[in-house]
């Protein structure tokens, strides 16, 4: 089994039942959901939105390669709302991000191996503190601790609790 680090986000819709409906996905397509951090309430990161971000971090085990995990977070994402948008970054009712597989170093044209702007982003760092303080980021060698300190993104995170 493979110990998989998820990034789980939304800003559209009733985001409670968002967060609900896609443990529910999460746990009958990619594997068992082992972890879960606290659920915070932050800005959007990189783009402009009308509403906040829900956003938690989990943990699952599952069975699948790094490729077809990504391939059935894609299938849950479509079973949601997202924003028409040519931008990167849209609002979306879920967006799931693999943080995280093991302690892999994976890299292709549809999927980087940790993600690589984990140590940039405190709605993520945030949760992953709560959770695995003490886990330690495979190319950067510093504690989920360490890169939250030194993370230079100022945004506002309060703690909405659990789901």
């Amino acid at each position: 089994m493979h110990k998989v680090f998820l990034g789980i986000g939304s800003n559209l819709g009733n985001k409670e039942d968002n967060f609900k409906k896609a443990e529910g996905l999460i746990e009958k397509s990619l594997g068992t959901i082992v972890l879960k951090s606290m659920v915070y309430e932050t800005p959007p990161w990189g783009f402009h939105a009308e509403e906040n971000f829900w956003n938690a971090v989990y943990v699952i085990e599952t069975s699948m390669l790094a490729d077809e995990l990504l391939w059935r977070i894609h299938e849950i994402e479509d079973n949601f709302y997202k924003e028409s948008s040519n931008e990167r970054y849209a609002s979306r009712e879920m967006d799931i991000d693999i943080l995280y597989f093991d302690d892999l170093f994976y890299e292709t044209k549809e999927l980087i191996i940790p993600h690589p702007r984990i140590h940039e982003r405190k709605f993520v760092l945030v949760p992953l503190v709560d959770i695995a303080p003490d886990l330690k980021h495979p190319l950067l060698r510093l504690t989920s601790i360490e890169m939250l300190e030194n993370c230079k993104d100022e945004s506002m995170i309060i703690r909405v609790g659990e789901i």
